[in-house]
């Protein structure tokens, strides 16, 4: 993963990558700044590192917005089988950062799942219509790994 944290130059000294929060400090903050050994489980698209203490779950996922666009990371906190916390972490697309807005963020709080889908519907957001199904991709496969890493 350490490697697609390197952002590609547009121009010297533009960077096209918004990194938000490394992942590494999203796991930390996630546990108090002594997260647990992270662990990994096979995804739909591949391997997916989690962690957990305390009855929480973070989660670090990358997953695109659109064919041929770069991934985009994300981090989910789950607890108790919602998502306790939702974060951009770096967002690798030429639009739809809008998604990284806690305003945003925020609709996905207490979200669950049901019948394989998140059990709210997440208002789209007018330019990121991708991005925003991205992340109710994202938000939806955490909660399913989660449950099933029990």
């Amino acid at each position: 993963m350490a490697s697609t944290l390197l952002a590609p130059m547009a121009r010297a000294g533009e960077s096209l990558w918004t990194t938000y929060q490394t992942p590494a400090a999203f796991v930390a903050e996630a546990f108090r700044g002594s997260p647990p050994p992270p662990k990994v489980i096979s995804g739909p698209t591949g391997p997916v590192h989690y962690w957990r203490a305390n009855g929480r779950t973070a989660w670090v996922i990358e997953d695109l917005g659109k064919q041929g666009y770069q991934l985009t990371t994300a981090g989910f906190i789950v607890k108790n089988g919602a998502i306790e916390s939702a974060k951009v972490l770096v967002y690798r697309e030429s639009r739809g950062e809008q998604v990284a807005e806690p305003s945003f963020l925020k609709k996905f709080l207490g979200a669950r799942l049901a019948g394989g889908k998140l059990d709210r519907n997440i208002d789209n957001i007018s330019g990121a219509t991708l991005s925003v199904q991205m992340m109710q991709r994202m938000a939806s496969t955490v909660l399913a790994l989660d449950a099933r890493a029990g």
